[in-house]
């Protein structure tokens, strides 16, 4: 009968029989907030809203300017409702009238560019609420129609603002892609360890 041969106290390991160490690596990291740019659609919508801005912005400028020829043209029409107000009446009015147009062209605008910004930082209800300033152009639109004259200056600020109209319903319908209503949900992107994290060509 044979004995197998016992080890000695304090006798050193072969580099065989030593363990493995344990690696440093793993691939399970932490999630790190990632800055990803946002998909083709969102960059296309929000150019399709800034060049709506610059619009409104012409649009508003140019109002300012007719603004003689706009309160004249709104004194007549005052008149031909009532014949017999005060002169002062009717000023006062077509002032009153000129100018709340032109403050609700000035509100369109800035309410547009609060929401394009919340848009931009992903806020769920920003998309209805450009709409709601959609519908609001649009009553100021039918209301210019009504209260400027048809002569030649008033023609291009007509001109400008379907243009104005027209370029925010292109961006706004952008923005209801697949893509980039997926980019909304997502409220923010993260990413796990080094790694690079891919914004993805979606639409």
């Amino acid at each position: 009968m044979t004995t197998e041969p016992t080890a000695t106290p304090g006798a050193l390991r072969t580099p065989r029989s030593q363990p493995p160490r344990p690696t440093l690596a793993t691939s399970n990291h932490a999630p790190v907030v990632a800055k990803v740019p946002p998909p083709f659609s969102v960059r296309l919508s929000e150019l399709f809203w800034i060049l709506s801005l610059a619009a409104g912005a012409v649009g508003v400028v140019y109002m300012f300017i007719i603004r003689a020829d706009q309160t004249a043209h709104i004194e007549e029409r005052v008149r031909g409702v009532d014949a017999t107000r005060a002169d002062e009446t009717v000023t006062a009015t077509a002032d009153i009238i000129y100018w709340s147009l032109f403050g609700a062209l000035v509100a369109i605008v800035l309410l547009q560019i609060l929401f394009l910004v919340s848009f931009a930082n992903r806020r769920a209800g920003a998309r209805w609420w450009l709409l709601g300033t959609l519908l609001l152009q649009a009553v100021v639109l039918v209301a210019m129609r009504e209260f400027t004259s048809e002569e030649a200056s008033a023609d291009p600020l007509r001109l400008i603002l379907l243009l104005q109209g027209g370029l925010a319903v292109v961006g706004l319908l952008w923005s209801l892609l697949r893509g980039a209503l997926r980019w909304t949900a997502r409220g923010i992107d993260v990413r796990r360890g080094p790694e690079s994290f891919g914004a993805g060509g979606d639409l």
